[in-house]
């Protein structure tokens, strides 16, 4: 259920929310980004501040955790892989009271030629694991000549997967909560939702404890300068996606003198308010959604109609509509529900690839089976067949609360800006308001707020766009380049969540030869 601000790589088959309006060409998304950085009144507004850099002294008191040594291990059936445990203060304000200890991973640098240091890579979320991801895609499918280079490092961030995860609700309990309405009609539809986001929020209290407040982006950025010390390299190099470039830009914010070689892909404005965002990010899914949706008309066999996209999302919402009054059978005891329908759209949109499956799938639905968009809900809420969840929803949740204000003050907030997301996304546009509404009721104060990040003094830093990107969409990329003393926007005008490692040979070439031989990509670049 909890889809706020759910950032995640195309890879690993996530996502946020939004749909339906007719996408925006890579020029009209140039004229709407200038304004994204300026907050509007109601919304977070008046002068948002820079993030100020740290003090390039290492303090006495962080002294030990810089000077650690990492005992590496063969990692346990994953076969050329090593694994590590990194500690570090659990409150960066008080180092000597309690450690955390994050899960790291490397696959050494295979040669030939001369080893460039470490490349940290992360795949987003907040919540994926960079140590699943390494090990599962990066260490292994990553060009190989960067891999011949550079040793391919992962740490999962603090609260996620191997490192001190956050833990909420029981694998039942979780069934039940992505089963929630999530488009209230009624003031008591209002109500259980609201029951269900507080009973989440207080789970996480009680089973996550002192780790709760302190997930936060700012430091989990800190926790890589302390690994970036330890590996032995000077600057940081890294490739983030998705929610990784927030991470990475923080990161650049907060030590521009160690900024090596960053590659930040599908990017976030960090300037902007949870409300923008969401509601923003709503339009990116609207724009994923009619490039699908005109995909689609023009079969013959599009379970959506044949005429227009627009059509398609119609057809689409009268179906959500038919959910709602009377969830589809499945082939188990869940049923499909509006909200688990809503999901398994959402979840196809990452990647033009799982377009077929989605076809699929909502063939099936228009018939009354639901097991096809249930099976594409599940992979977004990472639940396997037996039914057990790992914690990306619970570490997403924790962070997002976390890094920033929230966008609503109760349901009454919600209603009165339904209009604007639902101009956003008159399909998904209900969805995505009331999803924004899940950190109102955390229970950790938040520690963040939106900022500008000018990492002034940093390296050259790649920022890459894509123009139909659904999760991040390319305004963002936009907005970040523009912010960052040093940033370079490299253009993909595709479908899809990222862009690098995902079929455009433009686009690896670029990074590739920014990794490798220091080069930015040229001024306006673009690829196809």
């Amino acid at each position: 259920m909890d889809t706020r601000r759910l950032f995640r790589s195309s890879g690993t088959l996530l996502a946020a929310a939004g749909l339906l309006l007719a996408g925006c060409s890579p020029e009209e998304a140039a004229d709407r980004s200038s304004a994204s950085a300026t907050p509007q009144p109601g919304e977070g507004g008046g002068a948002v501040q820079g993030l100020r850099p740290l003090a390039l002294t290492v303090p006495a008191d962080l002294e030990p955790y810089y000077e650690q040594k990492l005992t590496w291990r063969d990692c346990e059936d994953t076969p050329g892989f090593e694994c590590s445990t990194l500690k570090v203060p659990l409150d960066y304000d008080r180092p000597a009271a309690e450690d955390l200890e994050l899960a790291v991973s490397r696959k050494k640098a295979t040669g030939p030629g001369k080893r460039l240091g470490s490349l940290l890579v992360n795949p987003g979320g907040p919540g994926s694991s960079a140590v699943g991801f390494l090990q599962t895609y990066a260490g292994v499918g990553y060009p190989e000549p960067v891999r011949a280079r550079y040793d391919m490092v992962a740490v999962d961030p603090r609260g996620v997967a191997g490192s001190e995860p956050v833990a909420c609700l029981t694998d039942p309990q979780m069934d039940a909560y992505t089963q929630v309405d999530q488009t209230p009609d009624d003031e008591a539809e209002t109500r259980k939702l609201v029951a269900a986001y507080k009973n989440f929020a207080n789970s996480c209290r009680k089973r996550s404890g002192d780790v709760l407040g302190h997930v936060s982006t700012v430091e989990a950025a800190r926790d890589m300068d302390v690994l970036r010390a330890v590996l032995g390299d000077d600057r940081l190099t890294y490739v983030g996606a998705s929610y990784g470039t927030l991470l990475g830009a923080t990161y650049a914010g907060l030590y521009p003198s160690r900024v090596g070689r960053l590659v930040l892909d599908g990017a976030l404005d960090p300037s902007l308010s949870a409300l923008r965002l969401n509601r923003e990010q709503t339009g990116g899914f609207a724009t994923a959604f009619g490039a699908f949706a005109e995909d689609c008309v023009k079969r013959t066999d599009c379970p959506l109609g044949t005429g227009s996209a627009d059509d398609a999302g119609k057809r689409l919402r009268a179906l959500f509509d038919q959910a709602d009054e009377k969830p589809l059978a499945t082939g188990e005891d869940r049923r499909l529900g509006e909200q688990l329908a809503t999901t398994g759209v959402i979840a196809a949109m990452y990647d033009e690839s799982a377009w077929p499956q989605l076809r699929s799938a909502l063939q099936s639905a228009v018939e009354g089976d639901g097991s096809g968009l249930l099976k594409l809900a599940d992979l977004y809420f990472e639940r396997d067949s037996g039914g057990s969840y790992q914690n990306l929803m619970y570490a997403n949740a924790a962070v997002n609360c976390l890094d920033l204000p929230p966008s609503f003050g109760g349901p009454e907030d919600v209603r009165k800006n339904l209009e604007s997301f639902r101009k956003a996304s008159p399909v998904f546009g209900t969805y995505m308001a009331w999803a924004a509404l899940n950190c109102t009721y955390w229970p950790v104060k938040p520690s963040g707020e939106a900022q500008r990040i000018e990492a002034k003094g940093a390296a050259p830093i790649v920022v890459v766009g894509t123009t139909r990107d659904p999760a991040t969409p390319y305004l963002w990329a936009r907005g970040l380049a523009g912010q960052l003393d040093s940033g370079r926007l490299l253009t993909y005008d595709g479908d899809g969540h990222t862009a690098y490692g995902r079929g455009s040979d433009c686009i690896d070439a670029s990074i590739n030869r920014y990794l490798l031989e220091g080069e930015q990509p040229a001024e306006g670049k673009k690829c196809s």
